[in-house]
């Protein structure tokens, strides 16, 4: 696929999954309104949208129709707004700017933040439990439902982010750094393409081991070259305060291994999930684009 034709691509599926998402969330004047605003907030204010990238190219490559995927896909960023939502507060990160606007937090107040966050969790659940495009049986719902609470809950997301609480003003040993990321990032990004494997009928096993091994290489070279452009990269670009995790004296990837050498673990762990695809074929030049642009990107 030519970097043309991959622009639209991610154009065109980050749209889809908006109006995905726009579907299930409530309407801005429905009360609670202010909750409610604050939830649409969160979820339409743009972004990478990366992880319902990964469904949709994970889906592709399995044969799996895009309408589909649709309810995955918003179950995946719902999540993911929550916890970016949670991560921003005062408590945790502290940070007023998200996708170049300020953050939940400022944007509304610290308790309407924290709710925002709160009812985006149960929302994604209930995408996964009654989507009904998704033309799943209750096993394979349940499946999903499973794979992404353990991937959001404390052996996933929330534990990688006690984890990275705990370790700042710490110089930890890269592999207790290498078991946060996982954790806290990496674990949202393999359930991504672990969770269309759910909609298999007969279920595949050989897909699900590669496709995990492609989420597991990718989540982590998407943290060091998120790490990377936190030293390198312009608060106007990444529509977040640079220099962030420097200043509040957290551990990352440069501070520990250099530039370079952050540089090129990434892209080792890239040219790994490419290895990984070779059951797929071209079903998985989507896949094999999003690795290239997990490190390429600016933002």
């Amino acid at each position: 696929m030519n970097s043309e034709g991959f622009r639209r691509t991610l154009e065109q599926r980050a749209r889809r999954v908006e109006l995905a998402a726009q579907g299930w969330l409530p309407a801005a004047e429905t009360s609670p309104q202010r909750l409610h605003q604050a939830m649409r907030y969160a979820v339409l204010g743009g972004g990478k949208r990366l992880r319902p990238q990964l469904v949709y190219a994970a889906g592709k490559a399995l044969g799996i129709a895009e309408q589909r995927l649709d309810g995955p896909a918003a179950a995946l960023e719902l999540i993911h707004a929550y916890s970016l939502i949670h991560d921003d507060l005062p408590a945790m990160d502290d940070d007023d700017l998200r996708r170049g606007r300020p953050t939940v937090h400022k944007a509304f107040d610290e308790a309407t933040a924290v709710l925002a966050g709160d009812a985006l969790q149960p929302l994604a659940f209930e995408v996964l439990a009654h989507d009904e495009a998704m033309q799943a049986t209750a096993v394979q719902r349940l499946h999903m439902i499973r794979r992404l609470s353990l991937a959001a809950g404390s052996r996933g997301m929330v534990g990688g982010q006690a984890m990275d609480l705990d370790q700042v003003g710490q110089a930890p040993e890269l592999r207790v750094i290498d078991t946060m990321h996982r954790l806290k990032t990496g674990q949202l990004i393999e359930a991504a393409v672990l969770l269309p494997t759910a909609l298999l009928s007969p279920p595949d096993a050989a897909a699900a081991s590669v496709l995990e091994t492609y989420g597991q290489c990718i989540g982590l070279a998407f943290q060091i070259h998120d790490d990377v452009l936190d030293e390198v990269g312009d608060s106007a670009v990444l529509g977040k305060t640079a220099g962030a995790d420097r200043a509040r004296d957290k551990p990352t990837y440069p501070a520990m291994m250099g530039l370079d050498a952050s540089r090129k673990r990434a892209s080792e762990l890239v040219e790994s999930a490419l290895d990984s695809l070779t059951l797929f074929a071209e079903n998985a030049d989507d896949l094999r684009a999003l690795a290239q642009h997990v490190i390429t990107r600016e933002k």
